[in-house]
């Protein structure tokens, strides 16, 4: 399977629990990481790619050039690598059909084939959005003028590239920065979805990308059906959405203990 990361250096470790989540749970299975990347030392890359080998799988290193982006909106927690996955069509290797991104901040606590054999025909993506009112209704209205039929989470795509080599025009993504920067709250998430939300298959967040603030409203709004037994057996995507993230001292989310553990095995010497 490929899989598809984008980071700078201060994702790396979050990136190896990550990936020590995807690789236990997941043991009949071998992995390609593509990861994109404009700032990475070799000695970093020497040392991941020693990582993913022994659990293996294959690590393949893609540079971007500074050029790429280089004028868009960026924080510190919101990096300019963010948006590399919106060209990965451009920068992967044409003979790849599709690929897997996923966000750093996640876990991968079941079995991920199912999600990757997605039928794809006719989409461009598959993402879930999350299914809060205070969360989709806001952000279709903040970016109201294109018509947005819901507002998918960008951590967890699966990529038709195929079909994205033939639709996408980058020169379409780069008029949009320009013309909306002052309106870009989550930056790459607002394109992906006021350019491509009507090409986005649908996926169930509560399997495929679980947002782990909001653990009541899935387990209240199943009527008790999606409670921590479902969530441990049938979830496969974990996402530790926001800006508290698990490896930060202060974190105190729902599944920071499930996140420790995790983190323990990755980064044992």
């Amino acid at each position: 399977m490929n899989i598809l990361v984008t980071l700078d250096t201060n994702y790396l470790k979050p990136l190896k629990v990550a990936l020590k989540s995807l690789f236990l749970n997941n043991q009949d299975e071998t992995f390609t990481i593509y990861l994109m990347h404009s700032s990475l030392e070799q000695a970093d890359l020497d040392e991941l790619n020693h990582y993913i080998d022994i659990h293996g799988s294959e690590l393949r290193p893609i540079y971007i050039s500074d050029e790429y982006f280089k004028d868009a909106p960026a924080q510190s927690y919101y990096t300019k690598e963010m948006y590399y996955r919106l060209l990965a069509f451009k920068f992967l290797p044409e003979s790849l059909e599709r690929i897997l991104y996923l966000d750093p901040d996640i876990l991968v606590i079941n079995p991920i084939r199912e999600l990757y054999q997605t039928n794809l025909m006719g989409y461009l993506f598959a993402a879930a959005y999350h299914n809060k009112m205070s969360v989709n209704e806001f952000n279709k209205l903040r970016l109201a003028p294109y018509d947005i039929e819901a507002y998918y989470n960008s951590g967890v795509l699966l990529m038709n590239l195929e079909e994205q080599r033939q639709q996408i025009d980058e020169q379409i993504i780069y008029q949009f920065v320009e013309k909306n920067r002052a309106r870009l709250i989550m930056p790459d998430q607002d394109i992906l979805n006021a350019l491509f939300s009507k090409n986005t298959k649908n996926l169930d967040e509560t399997l495929y990308n679980y947002d782990t603030r909001y653990y009541s409203h899935y387990k209240n709004k199943s009527n008790g059906i999606c409670d921590m037994d479902y969530v441990i057996h049938h979830t496969v995507v974990l996402h530790f959405c926001g800006k508290k993230k698990p490896w930060k001292k202060r974190y105190s989310g729902k599944f920071h203990a499930l996140y420790k553990h995790y983190e323990k095995l990755a980064l044992a010497p």
